[in-house]
């Protein structure tokens, strides 16, 4: 079951012009096709993704500040919509829940028959305003995992295929960002219906699916003059430009296979507090467990499916052991497996650095870091 939902590589058409109203009226249209619109809203110090219906509701204003272990929003008034990158929750929660339940079983007595009936759940129109490019990749290593052609996932399908996603390509970047080296941004390219990038007095709008085409249609549109264009471009290569981090990415899969001895493994579990912090923010770490709730009637159970961390002790334990009990194997395990592992298993790399990890780990660990101090110096 794959989502029914086509996206394509390429944007369809010409690039067109909004004018800032014009995203009131992107608003309207998606509550008028049935879609739940949810969008960057600034509550309690950060940005979530609530229900938007009006302008109002998203971060006019606001930008945010993120260095490792440090994320603050700052009102510093205009009118951009969009500078706000991004808070600690993307899409994942949309399409992979943080709890679901998978089966009801149901029971007769002890020694009886039993029955167990999937609980797929129900079929949801959402479109999401203000989804970045690294947010995208994320999603799109997702689906490898999640549909894959043998053995999809019914629950992910579901939830995946509702979903409308309209990106916002990144013209500003904060310290702890770089997608340039994973090349997944700053620029929505691919697996979006409708990517908007936000100028002075309006917006650069792509359609990159038939759905996209129809809304993009729908709204008071002009095609893109060749001026905003050129300055889309110097907007997104300064962007670009911009970011302080670079990961070197040459024949990461044999470096760290090489290195799982090295003493940068001791170091950096010194500081780490195995809190899963970083799994929970990732845009793709899918770590679960599935468990049987039992009714305390003894009438049945529920199963149920919680995300999950490599962090936990737990997570590691199987009958009689435990076979990563330090924090060092369990930090070694997270980052060979997203920047090595991953690669071997589903043919892309783990990470599509958007720095979450960084921004929202408490002690400020950067995985930048701790594979360049693997690789030394002069590799």
């Amino acid at each position: 079951m794959r989502p029914e939902v086509a996206r394509v590589e390429e944007p369809i058409g010409e690039a067109s012009w909004l004018e800032r109203g014009a995203l009131q009226q992107l608003l309207d249209e998606l509550s008028s096709r049935g879609f739940e619109t949810l969008g960057p809203v600034v509550r309690e110090g950060a940005v979530f993704l609530e229900p938007v219906k009006r302008i109002e509701d998203l971060p006019v204003g606001w930008r945010d500040e993120q260095t490792p272990g440090r994320y603050r929003l700052s009102h510093s008034g205009g009118e951009r919509v969009f500078d706000v990158l991004h808070g600690h929750a993307g899409l994942k929660r949309l399409s992979f829940a943080p709890r679901e339940e998978l089966l009801q079983i149901d029971t007769q007595g002890v020694g009886r028959p039993f029955t167990a009936r999937p609980t797929l759940p129900e079929p949801a129109r959402i479109a999401v305003i203000g989804a970045r490019a690294c947010d995208l990749a994320g999603l799109r290593v997702h689906d490898r995992v999640f549909l894959h052609d043998r053995y999809p996932d019914p629950y992910y399908a579901t939830r995946r295929g509702g979903l409308f996603l309209v990106a916002v390509s990144c013209t500003r970047s904060v310290s702890t960002c770089f997608c340039t080296s994973m090349e997944t941004g700053p620029e929505a390219r691919s697996g979006f219906d409708l990517a908007l990038t936000e100028l002075e007095g309006g917006f650069v709008a792509r359609a990159g699916s038939p759905a996209g085409a129809e809304v993009l249609e729908a709204l008071p549109r002009r095609p893109a003059p060749a001026e905003h264009l050129l300055e889309e471009r110097r907007a997104l290569d300064a962007c670009a430009a911009s970011m302080q981090r670079r990961l070197e990415t040459k024949d990461l899969p044999g470096l760290l296979y090489e290195n799982l001895d090295h003493p940068r493994w001791d170091d950096v579990a010194e500081r780490c507090l195995s809190c899963g912090n970083c799994t929970m923010v990732c845009p793709t770490c899918f770590c679960h467990d599935e468990r049987d709730e039992p009714a305390l009637d003894a009438s049945g159970a529920v199963r149920v499916r919680e995300w999950d961390s490599c962090f936990s002790r737990e997570h590691a334990q199987i009958h009689g052991m435990n076979f990563r009990p330090h924090t060092r194997e369990r930090y070694r395990q997270w980052l060979v497996h997203k920047f090595a592992s991953w690669i071997d298993q589903f043919g892309t790399s783990g990470c599509v650095g958007c720095g979450r990890c960084i921004t929202w780990c408490p002690v400020g660990i950067d995985p930048t870091e701790e594979i360049a101090a693997i690789r030394g110096p002069g590799e």
